[in-house]
């Protein structure tokens, strides 16, 4: 009762705030950054340990600047995603520059479903708008909420961009239910999550850290035959993204086991290496170690 109290408070205010445009917006994000950065100082000492871990390198100038720069990020994204509520889809094409949508239009024309591998990079959530610019039915793939009332933002929000939200644990069937109609599918993971200690499959080198990553996704490709696809967001300026696709493989069912998973993940790392910013650092990614997994 009180998740779906506190849901109808936070979706009205969002949904009345949002009515104001973004540039209005991005000025609401900057009263936001004051409160998270210097008032809450929200989960900022997780986000210094993941920097200075990420990059050793780095001087403790250099990732406080980073630190400062991410939060501002934060807030934004947290703003332009609340935004997708009043957002139409002519609006946010205008938003993003597809740097090659042909890959995909490649792909569909060869009869190739395809699951699309993002990381919580800058305003993901806008992700919603491919599906203007492919024939693709597009499922977006979460992870269930304590809060079960508060995905309902999600599928609201994914109704009017044409998304079918699908829990992760039944992503598989709704792949093989859609294929068994004939229906090409373009399916959207964040695949940079951290797995649970008994999920562990495999660990590799990201970010100069031992880390433990999720596979389900290849495994999925390969059982499927699906093509895999990297989704590369920069940010153009505030409020604009662009976005290149980048294939990984359109034959996974041939590539040697992890291999998939090495190459979504030398790929985010690239992205994150250039724009460190973008990144979400507040998660906890490398809570779990090897060798307590392997106890």
């Amino acid at each position: 009762m009180a998740s779906k109290i506190a849901y109808y408070i936070i979706f009205g205010f969002a949904w009345t705030l949002t009515l104001l445009p973004l540039r209005v917006l991005h000025l609401f994000s900057d009263f936001l950054f004051l409160v998270f950065y210097y008032l809450l100082s929200y989960r900022k000492k997780i986000t210094e340990t993941n920097l200075r871990n990420s990059f050793p390198e780095k001087s403790a100038l250099e990732i406080k600047q980073i630190t400062r720069n991410f939060y501002a990020r934060l807030c934004d994204q947290i703003i332009e995603s609340f935004k997708l509520l009043h957002l139409s889809k002519k609006q946010l094409s205008k938003r993003f520059i597809y740097v090659n949508p042909e890959l995909l239009e490649e792909l569909y024309q060869s009869g190739r479903s395809v699951i699309l591998l993002c990381g919580h990079i800058g305003t993901w959530e806008w992700i919603m708008g491919i599906p203007s610019i492919t024939k693709y039915k597009f499922l977006a793939v979460y992870q269930p909420q304590t809060f079960s009332d508060f995905a309902r933002i999600y599928h609201v929000i994914g109704n009017r961009f044409g998304i079918h939200p699908v829990l992760m644990k039944d992503t598989f069937r709704e792949i093989m239910a859609s294929k068994s109609k004939n229906e090409l599918t373009a399916t959207f993971l964040l695949a940079d999550q951290c797995p649970r200690p008994e999920g562990i499959k495999y660990w590799t080198n990201f970010l100069n850290q031992d880390t433990a990553t999720i596979t389900g996704f290849e495994r999925i490709a390969k059982k499927t035959k699906q093509a895999v696809v990297y989704i590369d967001l920069l940010s153009k300026k505030r409020g604009t993204y662009e976005l290149t696709f980048r294939k990984i493989s359109d034959k996974p069912e041939q590539v040697e086991d992890y291999g998939i998973t090495e190459k979504y993940f030398r790929a985010l790392e690239k992205t994150i290496v250039r724009s460190p910013e973008l990144w979400l650092w507040t998660h906890r990614r490398w809570k779990h170690k090897r060798e307590q997994a392997s106890e």
